[in-house]
């Protein structure tokens, strides 16, 4: 059955940016930047909109379209969760509910974007036509059957963003704890036995004993040290030998991690593929990877559990604690922290290289305060450790989880599997882990 008998393709289109009363008003207004994260299915936002009298140049678009992006890239898709506009990258599908389920579609054109790719015609860039797209046929069971493969694949995707949710309130929780200890200097402190106690008071807020420091230029808390990352840091110390025994490798180049999320591995036979040049650094437990290219971008990740053989690229500055008193959980997130990451991109920028760049030695001759102590480190190392355990487990069920829907889409689409196969099996465990998933159970309060 062609696209275009089941439902309706809507162009989008860019309102004059030359007029003023056409932006910022309280219309969505969505670009194909806004679907960088192709795992969003569901959109909410963009980074612009448009107001009420843009709309005689484009159209409203109801809740529940599915967006395809149709050139430069071809193949991004989302369904919108609310009213909406596009710019011209796009065509819109409004499914005719009657026929056609927009889950099902969405899921449908994610299987079919080679042959999206290839309806693409243009010199410049590829693009696919409006009438192109309605003439495009699609294999359509049943309404009912659509919609239970559809809950199939979003039962599994519901449970991998909320695993994505609760990594991002553990992200912000760590950044918390950063916060209150290294910049606020109120880590909960026992005044009677001279030492941070969780059931204690803030440091500073309490009238803790301030000293002021000439490298830091500020007050830090008395008893304190400030080390250079050099001192306390060991860096890109394990890599890959010609006597190494391996058969088989996982591969990890810069693109790959972002902001801690590994999107993918590449499995690399050390006798039959070709093997990086840059395939170098081995990973080893808690390793910091940070890229040493474009630091805005955020290329790190701390590697809590990382893949048996798993080899990242010498595009990444490899580093590790060498004191058993500073975790690198902390470490990384000194590192991610707000005012080092501003002062890493802005060492870049000065670079004189072809990219924005870091040398490790850039990393290594940051500073950091911190207790004079060892053990006045522990508890916030072990919560620190917690945090970031719980959102590698997270993360590895995302990809097992990623790597089921993936498996299964094509299987459900093509009649191979049925839906009841599907639910008896992996699909079912998903379902009561998403039904019974906690809240992270963390808790740090200040003060």
């Amino acid at each position: 059955m062609e696209l275009g008998q089941i439902a309706s393709i809507f162009n989008g289109s860019t309102p004059s940016t030359n007029n003023e009363d056409y932006w910022n008003g309280d219309i969505i207004w969505i670009t194909p930047k806004d679907l960088s994260d192709q795992n969003q299915k569901y959109i909410l936002k963009g980074e612009r909109t448009i107001t009420q009298k843009a709309l005689s140049n484009t159209k409203l678009l109801p809740e529940g379209t599915v967006l395809l992006s149709s050139r430069a890239p071809i193949g991004l898709l989302s369904i919108a969760s609310t009213k909406l506009v596009t710019n011209q990258g796009f065509k819109n599908i409004v499914v005719n509910t009657d026929i056609l389920h927009n889950e099902f579609l969405y899921y449908y054109l994610k299987l079919k974007k080679n042959e999206l790719n290839n309806l693409g015609s243009g010199t410049t860039f590829k693009e696919i036509s409006k009438s192109t797209l309605e003439k495009y046929k699609i294999k359509l069971p049943d309404l009912p059957t659509q919609k239970s493969i559809a809950k199939v694949l979003s039962d599994l995707d519901a449970k991998i963003e909320l695993n994505n949710r609760i990594n991002r309130e553990l992200e912000a929780m760590a950044k918390t704890l950063y916060d209150y200890w290294f910049v606020q200097f109120d880590f909960p402190f026992d005044f009677a036995q001279d030492k941070p106690n969780e059931q204690g008071k803030p440091y500073k807020s309490s009238g803790g004993k301030m000293v002021y420091n000439k490298e830091l230029k500020r007050e830090i808390p008395e008893g304190w040290e400030v080390y250079f990352l050099s001192s306390i840091l060991k860096h890109n110390y394990s890599s890959i030998s010609k006597n190494e025994s391996f058969h088989k490798i996982e591969y990890l180049d810069t693109s790959s991690l972002t902001k801690n999320i590994i999107e993918e591995t590449q499995s690399l036979n050390l006798t039959n593929d070709k093997i990086p040049s840059r395939a170098r650094r081995v990973v080893e437990m808690n390793d910091i990877l940070y890229s040493t290219v474009r630091p805005n971008l955020c290329h790190y990740g701390l590697i809590k559990h990382p893949k048996k053989n798993m080899i990242a690229s010498t595009g990444f500055v490899q580093l590790s604690s060498k004191k058993d008193w500073i975790s690198n959980d902390l470490i990384y997130t000194h590192l991610t922290s707000s005012w080092v990451s501003v002062r890493l991109h802005q060492i870049a920028a000065l670079s004189v290289s072809a990219y924005p760049s870091i040398s490790p030695n850039d990393i290594l001759e940051l500073n950091i305060a911190l207790p004079k102590k060892d053990k006045n480190l522990e508890f916030i190392n072990s919560y620190l450790d917690t945090i970031y355990s719980k959102i590698s487990l997270n993360q590895n069920e995302n990809q097992q989880l990623s790597s089921l829907r993936d498996w299964l889409l094509p299987m459900l689409m093509n009649g191979q599997v049925t839906v009841r196969q599907a639910h008896g099996n992996a699909v079912k465990e998903a379902e009561e882990s998403l039904s019974m998933a906690a809240e992270p159970s963390v808790e740090y309060k200040k003060g």
